[in-house]
């Protein structure tokens, strides 16, 4: 797998998309409110605000938090947070990041952190290619020039590795998410999230999706986490936040429009004819077969277990693979089953 670098300059600018896994991850933490009446929630980004906090914003708006004596407050995050170290060192509380590996991770790092539900059931993360030289299956990657985040260089190889392809028979270009990149022939291939329909928009109809997921890599994205103190010493207030978060989820899927509305009003910097377009991207990567019977939020250990077999046959676990149990925990959700809607 050979790897360069891709100077930007030259490229036309305005058309990233921020497509590296921690770029749309968002942290959250739940402290004692200054307030009388409860608990805190403080919502850091770990980037700008996006759709992926839809939920979110629709729960604040119909006092689903304020129902559960919680304060939501979002904080907009910025490109040296690391919110999974803030977290594990008590400095936020409740968390929610792009990608589950960044939680495998950290957990075998010694960082006391675990997952309690899964905000998207299956990952956004595609790698984009267009008609003229396009890349539908792995094979395909055969020759071809990878444009790709140096985070998520490790994905390019699970993938290879998953699919039976040398890494030497592909060249990966280390960039940020310039469609100008693909669109110039610079890369044969870009990755991003399907659900940034504003900057996939310049490809118009000659853009080509290979979702990651479709490739055998299924990760979950916006998995939402916490410490092992936390879930023991205020598990009533881990419980009490997927609750109304994922009332909020179940909201916007009965009103799309009505969910894009508030975050655009709290949001004025995003464009509603834009979001529109996502939303029901959004919804389709958080809702599914396995909501409809489970609920929002559902995670499988099967899936769990497999994330860490790919990333242990490929040696990112420095101290070891980490245990299931110590991953993640079913207890959030079974705690709040009869309120998390089951819709698919």
């Amino acid at each position: 797998m050979t790897k360069r670098n891709l100077n930007r300059r030259g490229v036309l600018s305005g058309m990233g998309v921020m497509a590296g896994l921690a770029s749309t991850g968002s942290f959250l933490s739940v402290g004692p409110a200054h307030a009388a009446d409860g608990f805190k929630v403080r919502m850091q980004l770990g980037w700008l605000a996006s759709n992926g906090i839809l939920g979110e914003v629709m729960a604040d708006k119909l006092g689903y938090f304020a129902e559960e004596g919680l304060e939501l407050e979002i904080v907009p995050g910025g490109p040296n947070i690391d919110g999974v170290a803030s977290v594990a060192s008590g400095a936020n509380n409740f968390a929610s990041i792009s990608s589950s590996p960044s939680l495998m991770l950290a957990r075998s790092a010694g960082l006391p952190i675990k997952c309690v539900a899964a905000g998207y059931q299956q990952h956004p993360f595609t790698y984009f290619s267009l008609t003229g030289n396009p890349i539908r299956e792995p094979k395909d990657m055969i020759g071809k020039k990878i444009g790709t985040q140096g985070t998520a260089q490790i994905l390019l190889r699970a993938l290879l590795a998953k699919n039976g392809i040398s890494e030497s028979d592909v060249e990966v270009i280390v960039m940020g998410g310039d469609m100008a990149a693909l669109k110039s022939g610079q890369v044969d291939a870009v990755t991003g999230w399907q659900t940034n329909v504003g900057a996939l928009s310049v490809l118009g109809d000659e853009r080509v999706d290979m979702m990651l997921w479709d490739a055998g890599i299924q990760l979950y994205a916006n998995p939402y986490y916490t410490t092992d103190k936390m879930l023991d010493e205020n598990g009533d207030k881990i419980t009490a936040a997927i609750r109304a978060i994922s009332r909020g989820w179940g909201a916007v899927h009965a009103n799309p429009e009505a969910g894009v509305d508030a975050l655009v009003e709290r949001y004025p910097n995003l464009d509603k004819a834009s979001e529109m377009k996502a939303v029901d991207l959004v919804l389709g990567f958080s809702f599914n077969d396995k909501t409809a019977a489970n609920g929002w939020g559902q995670m499988d250990r099967a899936n769990w277990q497999a994330q860490i077999d790919t990333y242990a046959n490929l040696d990112q676990f420095s101290n070891g693979a980490p245990d299931l149990a110590d991953i993640m925990t079913l207890d959030v959700l079974n705690a709040t089953a009869d309120a998390r809607p089951k819709i698919g």
